[in-house]
């Protein structure tokens, strides 16, 4: 018995624990202003164009690099006895029950200015949390646990986003879209209760407090500078750029898909946790093993592969029509190369950052991660699936998926990968918190 449980000790150990309860709260601000936003507008009779353009709501997790610094050194007043991590959690976290209980109260159909102003608030607190979430998660994981760590940070991020969008759908479906949004604030307890009852992080190094003007420019630019000063940083940074462009644009527009092809709240949710559910916990359990066995690189150009592929499941669902099975097949196929992607990518990208400046640093390369494929998809993604139709816009986004996997295969048979690494991704930081020699990344 103890052999077969062997495989899953590590994740329930207690800093993949808080990285799994962390990640329920952080999924579901996504869902609200992602999927769900989405279904609401289509059934309020809201046209293509304008609903994909509410995909711009989502560039404040894009934006969020440029308040990222405050996370790291501003000490909030009262809270911020409790630590800094733990003051800014309960802090960002009261933002977004906010902003969701505000995006609740707003009518579509009485006028858009409102709705727009109430899912950007939405953006901008989610962005505040993930920001306190991800700096949390990374400084309460050792180095050895960052794949099992993201691989439950994944399994919350599915778990919130998924459940949050499903309950609203159930509610919204008996109850309305302002009972279904009020509902569903109350998903940000989760990392708020976590940081409540587990504390600071034990990796932390350095809590700073902003005395001056010339330490507030030392904390926003220390962070770019020592990034982009390390071997090969302007290669990680436009793969990171790249990376996700066909990956959004196919998963941000999916709801349109299943709107159009003629399936029910009831048969959405039905199927999205069904099957897309499990494939996706499939998937990270998959990435945690895989990440361990195969090494950071080939682990991230697999998933890379998977991502990219995974696209032509809605060209072939599009091209099939209204069908249970398809449904089943594209959703589980798509979640499975999704959650196995986003253990190792997010390791990977979470293995980047220097302690000193976790908070910035994540926010810089995760608000990179998606910036490119969330602008294309706001500004063009409505136009090109009337001029295209949804079979031909699905086979684009996945040719938009190439230049990510071949970029990252260059950048690791040129051992970028390895020389780029932060301080979260080695198991001694140095004290003045340099990089000691990376891992092996079996080459």
């Amino acid at each position: 018995m103890r052999k077969a449980l062997a495989p899953i000790r590590p994740y329930l150990a207690r800093e993949p624990l808080a990285a799994f309860f962390v990640g329920i709260s952080s999924g579901f601000p996504y869902a609200m202003i992602g999927a769900t936003l989405t279904t609401r507008l289509a059934q309020d009779g809201i046209d293509k164009k304008t609903i994909t353009a509410f995909a711009l709501a989502f560039l404040a997790y894009n934006l969020k690099v440029f308040w990222a610094w405050m996370v790291d050194g501003v000490r909030l007043p009262l809270l911020g006895r409790l630590g800094q991590r733990v003051s800014w959690m309960l802090f960002a976290g009261a933002l977004v029950i906010a902003a969701v209980i505000n995006l609740a109260l707003v009518d579509p159909k009485a006028g858009l200015q409102a709705t727009i102003i109430a899912a950007v608030l939405v953006g901008v607190a989610g962005a505040t949390f993930d920001i306190v979430i991800d700096a949390y998660r990374i400084e309460t994981l050792q180095p050895a646990q960052l794949g099992i760590g993201s691989g439950m940070s994944q399994y919350g991020w599915r778990i919130g986003s998924a459940a949050a969008g499903a309950v609203a759908l159930l509610i919204a479906a008996r109850s309305g879209w302002e009972a279904a949004y009020i509902a569903c604030a109350a998903f940000a307890l989760p990392a708020m209760l976590t940081a409540w009852v587990v504390g600071e992080p034990r990796r932390r190094e350095i809590v700073a407090r902003q005395r001056g003007i010339g330490e507030v420019w030392r904390a926003i630019e220390g962070p770019f500078r020592d990034f982009l000063t390390r071997p090969g940083a302007v290669l990680v940074l436009t793969f990171v750029l790249v990376h996700k462009v066909g990956d959004t644009l196919a998963n941000l527009t999916l709801r349109l898909l299943f709107n159009d092809m003629g399936y029910s709240n009831d048969e959405i949710a039905v199927y999205d946790i069904g099957v897309g559910f499990w494939a996706f916990l499939v998937g990270i359990f998959v990435g945690g093993l895989l990440y361990a066995r195969l090494g950071l690189a080939r682990a991230v150009l697999l998933a890379l592969v998977l991502m990219g592929v995974s696209n032509l499941s809605f060209a072939g669902l599009a091209a099939v029509g209204h069908s249970n099975l398809g449904l089943a097949a594209a959703i589980g196929f798509e979640n499975f190369a999704s959650g196995y992607g986003g253990v190792v990518v997010v390791a990977y990208l979470s293995a980047l950052c220097n302690l000193r400046y976790t908070a910035a640093q994540y926010a810089l390369v995760s608000a990179a991660a998606s910036v490119a494929g969330r602008l294309l998809t706001g500004t063009t993604a409505g136009g090109l699936i009337e001029s295209l139709g949804y079979v031909k816009f699905y086979l684009l986004t996945t040719v938009a998926a190439l230049p990510g996997v071949l970029l990252f295969w260059w950048m690791w048979r040129r051992g970028v990968v390895d020389e780029a690494l932060g301080t979260a991704g080695r198991e001694v930081p140095a004290s003045d918190g340099t990089a000691p020699a990376a891992p092996e990344s079996r080459r």
